[in-house]
């Protein structure tokens, strides 16, 4: 289906929409009856700490979309409509993973606390150090579908972003289309982290841990009211940590720190302040390794060592610097009229030097192939969203209308070089220290890239039992590059796309909500053609049928959901042009996904997923049409359980374990070469007791040598080896 086709249907849809709704809302009017708006609105404690203040942890308080979740089991959610949403009452996919979850799990970053979620490939290129990679329902979301508190942290060029898992309350992934509400985005969704808050009851924690690859490392975090009227608060989360990596001769250090408070003059207003520093020291990246020797036995009929450095620690060296200064005001006028404006300015410098395999150097695949790579780049997000929410009832139909604009401009200075070749590698026996020419630079270049939004939602309660959401938005989209080597390649673009979204849910008494949903998206492409044309934005649909159910009486929440998905102006590798690519691509996601959250009993949760969906190209060339992209498993499942002890002589003490089972994907675009299935498990042992926690955590228990993905038949990645990772905290 071509991107113009895909439009005209998607207009014609949203005119069909608009005639239902039409024709929903006249007999309504006819009967005169009022349906209220007690289904959607927000208890007025969890309004109140809608954007500010939350509960300590622990502590029994109405839940907010912002603030922590008690237990596993979240019930509320912004991510998917901006506003306090009951997570049964909308008709999209998200889950959301709390911040006891991540703690039971001992996940070391947001990649790992994805892995027991439905539609969600993490850590894609295996335990890279640098950034966290995942895949939803078939498409990247690394670079455009990483969200900070609403805001998006936008990356390329290698210049990104990461986030410690530690500051944050919860994670919420949404499948499926978002461009609606947050302008360019992946069409398969986003993951959106929380951060932690300022807390109403003093809050107090200490923890120390260590364990595989000579980890070692501190964490803290501090909170509570900072005056006796109880107008300010503050909250101050760090976390250091020294380690190696997985391979050889690398580092693993970060130093991160987020102080944060909120002032609140009086019951409607609250103004909160975040930020937070990281420093990353790291290295070994650059595996790429090759199909022959990690996958399938070599020439020589032997294996990579899983722990080899493919680079080399003399020059190997990655470094970040980055900082996120922002705030959340929200002003609540009266019953009706809420106003917020969430603004950050986000900064990150990157220096990666590394020499990167390019497989074999030899007839005996013994040594291997590498180029030296060097880059440098510095970039700087702007964001700033200003929202104005109602909630009323117009006599006939309760509302919970959302109007808002949106600004977005990012800075990006870059810089690339490399060298071919460097001296080649022994996998039997490797000698480091080989010089190698200095890096010549082939792209020196600044890029501007400025976003305006334009969007209005309504969630309309047709019924007590009915809702109805709908939502438009208009983006202008410019973007710049100036070519510092090649100024006759400097290029600029302007771009205006309108994205929408319908979605119909009905909740039943038992806790059965089933729902339909149809959303569009688009999100910026970021280069040229070999032409020097700059490449067009990709564009997408999606429609999806799924059903929520959430018992009365039960902490549990069950969902099922069928999707379709198709994106076009999908870039594809020129066959003439190694160097440039072509965007006549399209690739279309059909699948099914479940899922359940649940505390069983008392002490007992469990967290299970379940995703199968086919992956492939429709228009491209003849070498990848109707085939699947590669490095992109169609089938995953988990299950997760953890059980504390309650009462008795044992209270306290708890176990939990899970099994991750990922299955087959590709390593070359003719689909010939397979990389095979892989199932992993993780375990847990912990005691709580009078404030202290101690806990064990292993992950791949069994040591299970496997290979995450290939993006090529030359470049494969290894992916986590058995970690295990002992702690100790208290809280006071």
């Amino acid at each position: 289906m071509s991107a113009s086709r895909m439009r005209r249907k998607s207009l014609s849809r949203w005119m069909l929409a608009g005639l239902s709704l039409a024709a929903l809302t006249a007999p309504a009017r006819a009967q005169q009856s009022t349906v209220t708006l007690e289904t959607l609105s927000v208890e007025g404690a969890a309004r109140g700490n809608g954007n500010g203040v939350v509960a300590a942890p622990g502590a029994r308080a109405l839940e907010s979309a912002r603030g922590p979740v008690d237990g596993y089991v979240a019930n509320r959610s912004a991510s998917a409509t901006k506003t306090d949403t009951p997570i049964i009452r909308t008709p999209q996919s998200i889950s959301v993973i709390g911040a006891q979850q991540i703690e039971a799990q001992r996940s070391q970053t947001v990649a790992e606390a994805l892995r027991y979620t439905p539609g969600v490939y993490a850590n894609q290129f295996g335990p890279d150090t640098r950034l966290d990679w995942f895949l939803i329902r078939g498409f990247s979301a690394t670079e455009t579908g990483l969200f900070r508190d609403g805001l998006q942290l936008f990356q390329t060029s290698f210049a990104n972003f990461r986030i410690d898992p530690f500051g944050a309350e919860r994670i919420e992934i949404l499948r499926g289309p978002a461009a609606t509400l947050f302008g360019g985005s992946p069409v398969g969704g986003l993951v959106n982290i929380v951060s932690k808050r300022p807390t109403a009851e003093p809050l107090r924690y200490l923890e120390l841990g260590g364990g595989s690859f000579n980890q070692r490392y501190a964490a803290f975090d501090l909170g509570g009211p900072a005056d006796a009227d109880g107008h300010w608060f503050y909250r101050l989360t760090g976390r250091l940590q020294n380690s190696d990596a997985q391979v050889r001769f690398a580092p693993e250090d970060r130093y991160y720190i987020a102080p944060s408070f909120t002032y609140k003059p009086d019951g409607a207003t609250t103004f909160t302040v975040l930020t937070s520093f990281q420093r990353d020291e790291t290295g070994g990246a650059g595996q790429f390794l090759p199909y022959s020797g990690t996958v399938r036995p070599n020439a020589s009929g032997l294996r990579i060592s899983r722990s080899l450095n493919a680079s080399d620690p003399l020059i190997d060296r990655y470094t970040r610097n980055q900082a996120n200064l922002g705030y959340e005001f929200e002003h609540h006028f009266d019953d009706v009229w809420t106003f917020r404006q969430n603004f950050r300015f986000s900064f990150t410098e990157v220096t990666d030097r590394r020499y990167v395999g390019n497989g074999y150097a030899n007839a005996a695949e013994t040594e291997l192939a590498r180029y030296g790579f060097l880059t440098a780049p510095r970039a700087g997000l702007f964001t700033v969203d200003n929202q104005a929410e109602a909630r009323f009832s117009d006599g006939y139909f309760g509302h919970t209308l959302l109007m808002g604009v949106d600004y977005k401009r990012y800075s990006l200075s870059d810089n690339q070089a490399s060298t071919f070749p460097v001296p080649s590698l022994s996998i039997l026996s490797p000698r480091y220290g080989q010089s190698a020419a200095a890096p010549t630079p082939y792209r020196i270049i600044n890029q501007q890239l400025q976003q305006v939004g334009l969007y209005a939602q309504d969630q309309v309660a047709l019924t007590d039992h009915l809702t109805f959401l709908i939502g438009g938005r208009q983006d202008f989209v410019s973007n710049n590059v100036q070519d510092k080597l090649l100024p006759s390649n400097s290029v600029g673009s302007d771009e205006s796309a309108f994205t929408g979204r319908l979605g119909l849910i009905y909740n039943f008494d038992n806790g059965l909500a089933p729902y339909v949903t149809y959303g569009t998206s688009f999100n910026p492409t970021v280069g040229v053609d070999a032409n020097n044309r700059p490449f067009k934005s990709d564009r997408g649909e999606q429609v999806e049928v799924g059903a929520k159910f959430q018992p009365a009486g039960w902490n549990t929440l069950f969902t099922v959901a069928a999707f379709d998905i198709v994106r076009s102006n999908v870039l594809t590798p020129d066959p003439n042009n190694i160097f440039s690519s072509l965007q006549i691509g399209a690739v279309r996601s059909r699948g099914f996904e479940a899922s359940a959250v649940a505390t069983l009993a008392e002490g007992l949760n469990v967290v299970a997923s379940y995703t199968l969906y086919g992956l492939r190209t429709i228009e491209g060339t003849t070498l990848d049409l109707g085939k699947t992209p590669v490095g992109i498993p169609e089938t995953f499942a988990s299950l997760w359980a953890d059980y504390t002890i309650p009462v008795g002589e044992f209270r306290g003490f708890g176990f939990g374990g899970g099994v991750n089972y990922v299955g087959r994907s590709y390593a070359d675009v003719a689909n010939t070469l397979t990389v095979p299935e892989y199932v992993t498990f993780d375990a847990a042992v912990h005691y709580e007791r009078d404030g202290w926690r101690a806990a064990v955590n292993i992950q791949n228990v069994g040591d299970r040598r496997f290979v995450s993905s290939c993006s090529s038949a030359g470049a494969c990645f290894y992916g986590t080896q058995r970690r295990i990772i002992a702690s100790v905290g208290y809280k006071w």
